[in-house]
């Protein structure tokens, strides 16, 4: 039903009321100027835009680097690998020599190879030339132990430039040792959960074998001896050391020492515990050893190596650093990230997960520089998962985030060496799988060693600054470092400066580059997971490539992505990447 309204030609009286049809009128009004006046007295919310599906507002981060004088300078070894004792008892050690490892190994050279691990103060070494030959006849086991005499001689290479043995193994015998290694996997973790080890021979052939592995791979060889060899007064019984330490002496092998693994575990592991003051006088008596000995009379030595640093390992180090700090070229400890091996895929994410290692530094620097002030500091064996990890989530591409920020952390905080866990075979936090193939952490550390330098440089950054509000801690999800180039990449002139990248948050970010980097030509290098299983991914890409072996057996090629002076870096969400800022000129790289 309409409702007509009439107005009369002339005004009404002021007596005179308004038409009725007026009223909802000036309703609609009144309410349109009360709207109005609300919106100016602060009611602010804005109107809903329609946004095309997926988008978000993006905010432009503003990036800049000093390039004056470094902020730290560490180890040009700085990352390093590791190899488990474990190797022994599963047989690989005796596949070292394959031209494939080997070729992996020197794609991260130089670099220390630390050969230790849990089962270090089991390890026991007899000057045995090949115990192996009077076990049993000829069958797929004898083969496995003595390959190196029993295969064709066609398959045993010398490498002209170091005269190394690089060996080429036929498929049913690596298919023969998986079985093994698979076997013996099992034994392995049985001893772990129950903290009873049985003892390892190492021979003068497998000692052989691995300094091979380590001089053709141009990685530095240290080796951690056997601490928990005691005498009845709880000294250390130095004999089987000594013993392995005149054979080394004997073939001229480059080495490094430690001694022992975890010794905080040892009441757990033997039953019988050794304070921080025995231990110092343990290391005392192995630096006596060493000396007499003409190769080894200067040779490194490193220590503790420190579990956790709870209290009571706190305590065990400050009394090995009141003995024998000063013996000791760098103070070692381990980190662990995640204590069990039940995780999920976004536990590797998490911002307080990454976060943790910090304050483990603090508690390390803290009693070193007590008693030795500016002593060098590594990690070593650092793992994001206990009990060897967990299968399809530490070796997957999501357990890259733990890696690479853990790099940025530690030379940011002036730890000098940090040393994987491992290069290959143990558990599944390694490097390289059973195949022989690279995972996505080896081709992140693959191209960290190509493109990072040990000088670090300081970044600033404007636009990620969010209010502190009370009880809650701000983690940033895009975490930003800074570094000289590596001046060994001939690719890049020196004064060129490398940013690492870790963006977790679920949208892209824009990074504008500012003051010395502005207007500068850019090469990225961003790595992501490739084929269908996202974050879970064995595999990866670089710049949209995936990354594999060449089919001769070598490295591929890492080619950057050129970007345009001055455009704005967009790194894609839940991603890692490498960016080259060319012909920066800084002050800071110029110089070695």
């Amino acid at each position: 039903m309409r409702v007509l309204c009439a107005f009369p030609e002339a005004m009404p009286s002021s007596n005179s009321r308004p038409p009725a049809c007026l009223a909802p009128v000036a309703l609609f009004l009144a309410l349109l100027l009360h709207r109005s006046l609300s919106s100016q007295a602060g009611d602010r919310r804005p109107l809903p835009v329609d946004r095309a599906p997926g988008m978000k507002e993006k905010t432009l981060i503003l990036l800049d680097v000093s390039t004056k004088n470094p902020v730290r300078t560490v180890n040009e070894n700085f990352l390093s690998l590791q190899l488990d004792p474990s190797i022994i008892h599963d047989g690989w050690l005796d596949f070292l020599s394959s031209k494939r490892l080997v070729t992996l190994a020197r794609g991260l050279s130089p670099a220390f190879l630390r050969f230790g691990g849990k089962r270090t103060d089991f390890l026991q070494f007899q000057n045995l030339r090949n115990p192996a030959k009077s076990r049993g006849g000829p069958g797929p086991d004898y083969y496995l132990k003595n390959y190196e005499d029993d295969i064709v001689r066609s398959d045993v290479a010398l490498d002209k430039q170091k005269g190394c043995k690089i060996a080429q193994h036929p498929d049913v015998m690596l298919e023969l040792q998986r079985e093994k290694a698979a076997q013996m996997h099992l034994v392995l973790l049985k001893e772990q959960f129950s903290n009873t080890y049985s003892n390892l021979i190492l021979t003068a052939r497998s000692l052989d074998k691995l300094y091979n592995f380590a001089d053709c791979s141009g990685l530095h060889l240290i080796f951690a001896l056997n601490a928990l060899r005691r005498n009845p007064n709880n000294s250390w019984n130095s004999s089987s050391a000594l013993s392995l330490l005149k054979y080394s002496a004997s073939k001229k092998y480059n080495i490094s020492w430690e001694l022992g693994n975890e010794p905080n575990n040892y009441r757990t592991m033997h039953g019988r515990a050794v304070n921080g003051s025995q231990l110092g006088k343990d290391y005392i008596q192995l630096k006596s050893l060493l000396q007499p000995i003409r190769i080894y009379s200067r040779a490194s030595l490193y220590g503790p190596n420190i579990g956790r640093p709870r209290k009571n390992v706190i305590a065990l180090l400050d009394g090995f650093m009141k003995v024998a700090g000063s013996t000791v070229d760098a103070v070692t400890w381990q980190h662990c990230y995640i204590d069990g091996r039940v995780v999920k895929v976004m536990d590797f994410l998490k911002t307080r997960l990454l976060d943790t290692l910090s304050d483990q530094i603090r508690k390390i620097q803290k009693v070193v520089n007590t008693y030795t002030p500016g002593k060098k500091i590594w990690l070593e064996g650092v793992v994001t998962t206990s009990a060897g990890g967990t299968n399809n989530l530490s070796d997957s591409y999501a357990a890259g985030f733990l890696w690479l920020n853990t790099l940025g952390m530690l030379a940011n905080q002036g730890i000098d060496v940090v040393i994987r866990h491992s290069f290959f075979d143990h558990g599944y936090n390694h490097l390289v799988d059973q195949n022989f193939n690279p995972l996505p952490d080896y081709w992140l550390s693959l191209l960290y060693k190509r493109l990072i330098g040990p000088k670090v440089l300081a970044v600033h950054v404007a636009g990620l600054q969010r209010k502190p509000r009370p009880g809650r801690v701000i983690r940033d999800k895009l975490r930003i470092y800074a570094h000289c180039t590596n001046h060994h990449n001939h690719n890049y002139v020196r004064g060129s400066i490398t940013l690492f990248i870790i963006n977790l948050h679920r949208s892209r970010k824009k990074i504008k580059l500012a003051g010395t980097l502005r207007d500068k030509l850019v090469h990225q290098y961003l790595l992501q997971p490739y084929g269908q299983e996202g974050l879970k991914s064995k595999s990866v890409q670089l710049n949209g490539q995936p990354l594999v072996m060449v089919d001769d057996g070598t490295l591929p090629e890492l080619k950057p992505r050129p970007l345009r002076a001055g455009r704005t870096l967009v790194i894609p969400p839940v991603t890692m990447g490498f960016y080259v800022v060319k012909n920066v000129n800084a002050l800071a790289c110029r110089y070695r």
